[in-house]
């Protein structure tokens, strides 16, 4: 009888040794053997943050504030010849436009180095131009604020000239009929003329109130400067530097590794 195989040994298992792993241990050791590039990396970008936090020139906020032109209506209260939501799409849509195109083709630019934002601080009357710049920028700033504020104005006197007329055509309505009232024999003449009396003082109340816009402040600086502070800057170019140098220190030896092999 042929004899059964012998059963055969199993084979080992293999083991292989990842040579691309690397421990806690062996990241320090090639952090203390490349510490001189790393300190040449993180001196590099820490320098290069401080330069950046000394060179850069300093970004303020110029506010110019216009009263918009505005009377007493009926009810005592104080309201604009035209809403200052109106002025600010005014601004926004049609003003700056054309005065950001004229100080372009004046000083011969191809565009300014700021923005103009306008709004309207709530329960006010003002309309606020607001312009973040540098202060080299300043009298740009202060010329397009002005240009705005000038067409501003230039519109709303033909506004307050239309309301004042508006008012005088209503006064002289109220007087003439006043004075027919007064030589009426009409049981209800008394009456008529107490209303007449009351509506001749309102009509002039409001012609004395009425006073058109005016400038409350014109691109005033603000005390600190915006933007990014000095302090961030070097805080970020800091950790941007150790971040950098681990990354450099590794990266060193990881090409000398390579070198080394290609080498063989």
């Amino acid at each position: 009888m042929t004899q059964p195989p012998a059963p055969q040994s199993p084979t080992p298992e293999r083991h292989y040794e990842h040579d691309d792993e690397i421990s806690l241990v062996d990241l320090a050791v090639i952090l203390i053997r490349r510490w001189k590039a790393m300190a040449v990396i993180f001196f590099v970008v820490v320098g290069i943050a401080v330069a950046a936090a000394f060179m850069l020139p300093k970004s303020y906020q110029y506010t110019s504030l216009y009263s918009v032109a505005e009377y007493t209506n009926q009810n005592g209260q104080r309201v604009g010849v035209e809403s200052p939501a109106s002025a600010v799409a005014k601004v926004q849509n049609l003003y700056l436009g054309q005065a950001t195109r004229k100080l372009l083709e004046k000083h011969e630019l191809e565009s300014l180095p700021f923005e103009v934002s306008a709004s309207n601080p709530s329960n006010t009357l003002l309309l606020q131009l607001d312009s973040d710049a540098a202060e080299d920028n300043q009298p740009l700033v202060s010329e397009l604020h002005q240009q705005i504020i000038d067409r501003l104005q230039q519109d709303q006197a033909q506004l307050v000239e239309r309301r004042h007329d508006s008012l005088e055509r209503q006064l002289a309505s109220a007087k003439q009929a006043l004075e027919s009232a007064q030589k009426s024999d009409s049981p209800s003449a008394a009456e008529l003329i107490a209303t007449y009396y009351s509506r001749i003082s309102d009509l002039e109340g409001q012609l004395n109130e009425l006073r058109e816009g005016e400038v409350t402040q014109h691109a005033v600086q603000s005390l600190e400067a915006t933007g990014l502070s000095k302090k961030f800057i070097l805080v970020v170019g800091v950790v941007l530097g150790g971040l950098l140098a681990i990354m450099g220190g590794v990266l060193a030896q990881f090409f000398s590794v390579l070198r080394k092999k290609l080498s063989r």
